[in-house]
């Protein structure tokens, strides 16, 4: 059996060639597996090429069913033949499917019924639009000033001179959304040589441990108030709410760059007047990936490592050595949430002490063009099979997200990276503090 696929009017439609039988309808779960995103909420199944179909096929149908229903969609076929219409019939399935004469009037009837659920908020909340892209902005809280709580001392890293006296703990209820460098384990002699990046999400803490094996690891505790430290050189933590929370959607199926959506963020809040905007927003994202770039820093930044005194890991002649970096754009499809920290550098940003500035960013080698407009720092993580649905509330499924879903990776995610829709939540950064 062979199969194609494409999109209509945003609806996947997977054309199938030969025999459903048992074999077929394994091939063809795997296909749509590979196929289907997690922003997918519509299929169609186009049987026009297929003569034969069997139980298998029914299976599958069943469990495609089901899928677009968890997702709050739909699932059709079109084009069945005379033999596979007598087995569905016989099956008793033709009261249960859709079934349409052609895909063409499959997908006609699926973009008049579809159901928008930003409607809400495109009739009652502002936007922005740019070339295809929008946002849409719903408020958020304003209960108290939202500010970054610095830890570590960021110098000490990018200089690898971190002692184990330089090494913190947290504990897992103390850090809802921060980003930095940190490690589990016993104590921190065997924490240490681990260090690497790491973000902390609604009590769980995913990093990228440095031991040459390129493999996140993560834990989540069901009891918040465990006393298994999270140790960390370099932590900035969200404290307070998020001000707004925008909606992004985009017609390009390439998406947009993280840097674009900062730069809207900023020039929106510039446009519109808010008046908490002083330059530094904390940025949470629950969206769709369209295309991840990542960097990663290879081997912990301890005192000792050999790096030529006053010489910083990101100097190119280091960079090789401390960083591994890659733009092949992966992991179209699969969902991202991540939290990150943007410096407006043409805002003016008199109203932060210029240490505390200095204290939250690094300029990367790996990000190219973005730099001289802003400085961002954003860590991601990558989970598979979340459906995405706008109208959901962030915080309540990055909690859920991250108890349930199936993980995949994470990483430090380049300014490159491109997200085709998202939920947002934007904190206008009121004050950092560096804690001693």
């Amino acid at each position: 059996m062979e199969a194609k696929s494409e999109r209509k009017e945003g609806v996947l439609v997977f054309f199938i060639n030969g025999r459903l039988d048992a074999f077929g309808a394994q091939q063809l779960d795997e296909w749509i597996k590979g196929a289907l995103h997690d922003d997918d909420k519509e299929l169609v199944l186009d049987l026009s090429g297929s003569t034969y179909l069997s139980s298998g096929g029914l299976r599958t149908f069943n469990v495609l069913k089901k899928e677009m229903k968890r997702r709050n969609g739909r699932f059709a076929l079109a084009g069945v033949g005379e033999y596979p219409k007598k087995v569905l019939d016989m099956a008793g399935f033709t009261t249960i499917l859709e079934i349409f004469p052609t895909t063409e009037a499959a997908v006609e009837d699926i973009k008049k019924k579809r159901k928008n659920p930003t409607l809400f908020n495109e009739i009652f909340y502002k936007k922005i639009e740019e070339e295809g892209v929008t946002l849409t902005i719903e408020p958020g809280w304003m209960t108290s000033p939202p500010a970054l709580r610095v830890t570590g001392d960021l110098h000490k890293i990018l200089h690898a001179q971190l002692t184990e006296a330089d090494i913190r703990t947290r504990k897992f209820s103390e850090i809802t959304y921060s980003l930095g460098l940190g490690a589990l384990g016993a104590d921190k002699k065997e924490a240490m040589p681990l260090l690497g990046e790491m973000i902390t999400l609604y009590g769980s803490m995913v990093w990228l441990p440095t031991d040459g094996n390129n493999t996140p690891d993560f834990l989540t505790p069901l009891d918040a108030e465990t006393d298994v430290p999270v140790y960390t050189g370099f932590n900035v933590t969200l404290d307070g709410p998020f001000n707004e929370y925008l909606t992004l959607d985009t017609k390009d199926p390439q998406g947009i760059s993280i840097t674009d959506i900062y730069r809207m963020i900023f020039a929106g809040a510039v446009d519109r007047g808010v008046k908490t905007y002083k330059g530094v927003v904390a940025v949470a994202i629950w969206g769709v990936i369209a295309g991840l770039a990542s960097s990663g820093i290879k081997k912990a930044p301890v005192a000792g490592t050999a790096l030529p005194k006053g010489t910083s890991i990101m100097d190119p002649a280091q960079s090789g050595t401390w960083m591994a970096s890659d733009t092949s754009m992966s992991y179209k499809g699969d969902t991202l949430v991540s939290f990150g920290i943007g410096i407006d550098l043409a805002h003016d940003l008199s109203g932060y002490k210029k240490e505390n500035l200095d204290a939250l960013y690094y300029a990367n080698p790996a990000n190219k063009g973005a730099s001289k407009a802003m400085y961002l720092h954003n860590h991601g993580v990558v989970f598979r099979g979340v459906p995405y649905d706008g109208s959901l509330d962030l915080n309540s499924q990055v909690k859920k997200i991250v108890s349930d879903a199936t993980f995949v990776d994470m990483r430090h995610l380049l300014d490159s990276t491109r997200i085709r829709r998202a939920k947002i939540g934007v904190a206008y950064i009121q004050n950092i503090v560096k804690e001693q």
